[in-house]
């Protein structure tokens, strides 16, 4: 065993350099940041006149909403996820009471039951929902490990979700049901199910669409509401339908908001139209700030604007594929899964119906939509990866790896 060099007293004593590491992850909060401020400037210019004699309505709000929700992202991310495992069933519990509440106590607005008003805003149960959802089935699994490829954990875990997806389709609000029915496969496939349960589920998928959609209509059996079955298949006949004038009242036309909102896109280019927009301001694309404000992105900043927020979502989504793979366990990689797979399917649901070739569900685009439960939530999502991404680096280092950013 070679030993060490005598060295004089007072000289010190060689340690290897220690690699800076900091209590979150710099590029996952690089991306909330971007897309708080592109947030924020997208709003500016899409609601100045929805509420007169107040143009800053909503930009204030979105600000006070991103600013609770970094809070509460750094909370969580200080805390140990491992410990939320313990408490799925109080979390399901939750889950399901809160959005019966909706369903009991909620405010209907537009058709629908999908919120309760609070004095500051107005909570959504079904987006929080999706946060409360992702540690329940994520539990559920960890402690059905060694049976992960049985028939029985398949079926019970995807009843688990269907049973909260079917009260929230009830309110009516399909988009979020749809969320968490894409949660659920996606924890199945990164758990490791049977290929055959896998493949067996899409099949059913593809059934049931086929059966709601076509089959059931034309036996005069409707499933859906009109308008319901008119929004997800308007988008395969986008040129029907007749234009209608600049208004905020609503249309009963279920192809407008889509053509429109092609329109103020591609009326943007490749720079914008900066203060000349017109389609957004004006009205012509109805829920510019909510559903479809990649619309009002569109038109006024351009191929540059559009292209910038899809590279920070790529960058966030990213940031959280790659807290999965350096997830400490199971419960973290199955975390950070579930929270990966909310975010993939509502930017590229969101961002598809605004160009046109995805169906209207009202999936709202991850903090770029006005909504203080949207963003919240999603920034309470955020706090989990962060906390997975603390810990597995601490992990790392106890076993005296490096673990690159």
């Amino acid at each position: 065993m070679p030993l060490s060099p005598i060295r004089p007293s007072g000289e010190p004593s060689a340690e290897p350099p220690r690699a800076l590491r900091l209590p979150f992850d710099p590029l996952l909060t690089l991306a909330v940041i971007g897309l708080g401020i592109c947030s924020i400037v997208t709003l500016k210019g899409a609601t100045k006149n929805l509420i007169p004699g107040d143009p800053h309505y909503y930009v204030v709000r979105q600000g006070v909403y991103l600013a609770v929700g970094l809070v509460a992202m750094f909370a969580v991310s200080r805390l140990d996820y491992a410990r939320l495992r313990r408490f799925k069933n109080a979390i399901y519990a939750v889950l399901l009471l809160t959005i019966l509440a909706v369903l009991g106590i909620g405010h209907a607005a537009k058709g629908s039951v999908r919120a309760i008003n609070l004095p500051l805003f107005s909570f959504q149960a079904s987006e929080l929902g999706k946060v409360l959802l992702i540690l329940a089935l994520s539990a559920f699994l960890v402690d059905r490990a060694r049976e992960l490829r049985q028939r029985d954990t398949t079926i019970l875990l995807m009843i688990a979700a269907l049973i909260p997806a079917m009260l929230v389709i009830a309110q009516p609000d399909l988009g979020s049901g749809l969320v968490y029915m894409v949660i659920a496969y996606m924890l199945l496939f990164i758990a490791g199910a049977s290929w055959r349960h896998l493949a067996a589920l899409a099949a059913l998928v593809v059934v049931s669409a086929a059966f709601v959609l076509v089959a059931a209509p034309a036996a005069g059996i409707h499933l859906l509401k009109p308008y319901q079955t008119e929004r997800l298949t308007a988008f395969l006949h986008p040129s029907s339908g007749p234009r209608k004038e600049a208004t905020t009242e609503p249309t009963t036309d279920p192809t407008y908001q889509q053509r429109e909102s092609k329109i103020a896109i591609g009326s943007g280019q490749k720079t914008g139209r900066g203060a000349n927009s017109s389609q957004v301001p004006l009205h012509f694309v109805p829920e510019s700030h909510t559903d479809f404000v990649f619309a009002a992105v569109g038109e006024r900043y351009g191929f540059v604007g559009a292209g910038l927020v899809l590279l920070l979502y790529g960058l966030l989504i990213s940031r959280a594929l790659r807290v999965l793979v350096m997830a400490k366990d199971l419960f973290g990689s199955l975390i950070a899964a579930g929270v990966a797979a909310m975010l993939m399917f509502q930017v590229f649901v969101n961002v598809g119906m605004t160009i046109g070739i995805m169906p209207i569900t009202g999936v709202t685009l991850p903090l770029m939509s006005y909504g203080g439960s949207s963003v919240i939530t999603t920034l309470l999502a955020v706090g989990l990866l962060q906390s997975i991404y603390v810990q597995a680096r601490a992990s790392a280092a106890l076993k005296g790896r490096v673990l690159r950013y």
